[in-house]
């Protein structure tokens, strides 16, 4: 299996499924709180259209809530981005108290096992983690996939 994490700011719909085609992601979990993003620039990738969009590209939909920041969590986050004076969608890093509290309320509790093992019987070779932010740095899309190449040496690819 091979990891990869994508994120969707600043990027066109087109650029977006063409980073998923090229790179032949067959699995695709949303790890969203929300799987909506406000307006129409982004709206591609609101739930509905978006596994719409993937059931036509042959390439299967899953939303782990589990791996999902609460809000309480996220609210760190805002104040961090508030602080700096900084929008989410100009984010380059998360803020250290965000990633202490992700990693200690949701990524010690998440059961990992389960979810390779659920890609294993559905026989996904290429999976993508997806959130909104465009840097994985900016995201707890790399937390999770710091735990995964940390704890289950698996390899993986930022789009």
């Amino acid at each position: 299996m091979h990891f990869f994490t994508i994120g969707v700011f600043n990027s066109t719909e087109e650029e977006f499924f063409h980073k998923l085609i090229k790179n032949k992601i067959d699995h695709f979990c949303d790890i969203r709180q929300r799987r909506g993003v406000r307006g129409s620039k982004y709206s591609f990738v609101n739930s509905n259209k978006l596994q719409e969009k993937l059931a036509q590209l042959g390439i299967h939909y899953e939303y782990v809530s589990g791996l999902a920041p609460t809000q309480q969590i996220r609210d760190i986050q805002n104040k961090i981005d508030l602080d700096k004076h900084e929008l989410k969608t100009e984010r380059k890093v998360l803020g250290k108290s965000f990633s202490t509290e992700y990693k200690t309320r949701i990524l010690n509790h998440f059961d990992f096992k389960s979810l390779l093992r659920n890609f294993e019987q559905l026989r996904s070779k290429r999976i993508v983690f997806f959130c909104v932010e465009e840097f994985a740095t900016a995201c707890h899309r790399s937390l999770v996939a710091e735990k995964l190449q940390d704890d289950f040496h698996l390899k993986l690819t930022n789009l």
